[in-house]
């Protein structure tokens, strides 16, 4: 039977690109996201491309939703064996002593609560196929503070924090954790949504970076540490682009 990879956060950027990437490689992908419309064109691109994909309205905020997504897991053409949590973001740059509440739940209920939900949820499937994996798509931040990323950093620690915890708990068992660390990405939206939808300072970021990462890079890391061998586990891979040698230490032209 054809293995059953899902992927959240699969309507743009790494989720998107992972999505293609897994389909490629064989496994049928439950691609999940709340932008259904975004979602069915991806499936139409997998598809053209000779691989087979199911969308799946998702939000990984609601319990709800998630659980109809396990649903959806249950009825899927073969054994789930692999989970990716890719959905995330970080909204605004504002130091601690006036950092918006609103954006630090926001930010800790996507990457921290929308991995524990769709984890739970999904855990006795893997562990059901004998050879699950989990991929929990972090960041440089993770391990890294910087001024003004408190919230996001707090996040992604918290995030990194989960993906050893679970790594623990799990051994014995038959499911595999990844923890994926990406630097400096350049996707459509992750620096838009950071910026409140300004493109003067998202684009501002990447200003002067020859070749930051794109999606299909992170992409293909992921595909990497879920294709080897079952009893080879890459707790994490940090994956930054050449001209970031650190989270300050960005070479720009």
């Amino acid at each position: 039977m054809t293995p059953v990879a899902i992927v959240t956060g699969a309507s743009s950027g790494i989720g998107a690109a992972t999505a293609r990437r897994l389909a490629a490689e064989g496994f049928h992908v439950l691609a999940a996201a709340r932008r259904t419309d975004r979602l069915a064109e991806l499936v139409e691109r997998i598809a053209a491309d000779g691989g087979t994909a199911t969308g799946v309205a998702c939000d990984v905020t609601s319990d709800e939703a998630v659980a109809g997504l396990a649903a959806t897991a249950q009825a899927a053409p073969g054994p789930v064996t692999l989970l990716v949590n890719n959905a995330g973001g970080a909204r605004g740059l504002d130091p601690v002593e006036s950092g918006s509440v609103a954006d630090w739940q926001w930010m800790y209920d996507v990457n921290v609560l929308g991995t524990l939900r769709v984890t739970k949820a999904l855990l006795p499937a893997l562990e059901a196929s004998g050879a699950g994996t989990v991929v929990i798509v972090s960041s440089t931040a993770g391990f890294t503070v910087y001024e003004g990323g408190g919230g996001y950093t707090a996040a992604k620690h918290a995030q990194t924090a989960v993906a050893g915890t679970l790594r623990l708990e799990l051994c014995g068992r038959p499911v595999r954790v990844v923890e994926i660390d990406p630097g400096m990405v350049r996707t459509d939206e992750f620096a838009m949504v950071r910026f409140a939808g300004d493109a003067d300072r998202a684009a501002a970021v990447y200003e002067g970076v020859a070749e930051p990462l794109v999606a299909d890079d992170v992409a293909d890391c992921i595909a990497w540490c879920a294709t080897r061998p079952q009893h080879v586990n890459v707790d994490r891979l940090v994956v930054r682009p050449l001209a970031q040698a650190a989270q300050h230490k960005v070479h720009r032209g």
